[in-house]
């Protein structure tokens, strides 16, 4: 039998949890599951140290500033992961309590993993997952107190490829679809990349691509290139970018909280200038 003290602490720890939930609930982008793959809804996630993976039923979980400090901007991110899995707490939940820090809604999609399942694929299901985040927040935006017009997104190595899924086309949502959120704009306003993925390079970047901010490691066998390669083609369309190259840091440095390097670890800070910068950051209030 459990002492009154015991079920106390019990009732106690069952009621900080639930309120943990609560306070950064997870959203799933289809109320009855992903078109085509509803039946696989309720299979659930895997999780581990940092990361989650056997994702079937996408979401997006909720991070919300204090709202006497928010700016109405939010922000999807995208993790990395090699789209295996999702490098969740170090690219997911980390960043979103920064951007909450600077008064930015943050949003954490767990997006379809097409290396992990070959039932999925990155130009379909991934795609898919990527605009509905998009059409979802725009959906809400009253509720979780979001300018629809400052919506961006945030990805991470093979997060960053996602974000490429949604950067460059329109956008332009099926004004015919049952579900008024698919007639929505899936296109984000602006896009910060973290030593995006190689597939995150378009053949050609439009004018009218969204503002970016790239970041990596000149150490970076993989993921220096495609920063080189998406300010080069950036500057041809004349569209808006900021890039910066470490002298050092490597692969993986998520927000450089374990990193020895100065740069490495103050690398948000450049974030926050950039999106102080281009306005991101000031209230409507303030306007």
């Amino acid at each position: 039998m459990l002492s009154k003290v015991s079920m106390a602490v019990m009732a106690f720890t069952i009621s900080l949890s639930l309120a943990a939930q609560d306070t950064h609930p997870q959203i799933p982008l289809w109320p009855k599951g992903a078109p085509g793959f509803e039946n696989r809804r309720n299979i659930p996630e895997e999780a581990k140290d940092y990361w989650v993976k056997t994702i079937h039923n996408p979401s997006v979980t909720v991070y919300l500033p204090p709202k006497e400090k928010a700016t109405g901007t939010a922000v999807i991110i995208c993790p990395g992961g090699g789209h295996r899995l999702l490098v969740y707490n170090a690219e997911g939940r980390d960043a979103a309590l920064y951007l909450n820090s600077l008064g930015v809604a943050a949003f954490v999609l767990k997006y379809r993993l097409f290396r992990q399942d070959s039932s999925y694929t990155l130009e379909k299901d991934v795609r898919m997952d990527a605009y509905r985040a998009l059409r979802l927040v725009r959906s809400r935006a009253a509720e979780w107190g979001v300018d629809t017009s400052r919506v961006g997104m945030l990805g991470f190595s093979a997060g960053g490829e996602v974000v490429a899924l949604v950067a460059y086309a329109s956008g332009a949502g099926d004004s015919h679809a049952p579900d008024p959120i698919d007639r929505l704009n899936g296109k984000p306003n602006f896009q910060m990349l973290v030593y995006p993925g190689p597939l995150g390079v378009p053949g050609v970047v439009p004018g009218d691509a969204p503002p970016a901010f790239l970041i990596a490691a000149n150490d970076d066998e993989c993921c220096a290139v495609p920063v080189v390669k998406l300010l080069e083609r950036y500057r041809e369309a004349k569209a808006p970018i900021e890039a910066h190259i470490l002298s050092g840091g490597s692969h993986g440095f998520n927000m450089g909280y374990r990193s020895k390097l100065q740069a490495v670890k103050t690398w948000p800070q450049r974030m926050a200038d950039w999106m102080s910068d281009m306005g991101l950051l000031t209230s409507q209030r303030q306007q």
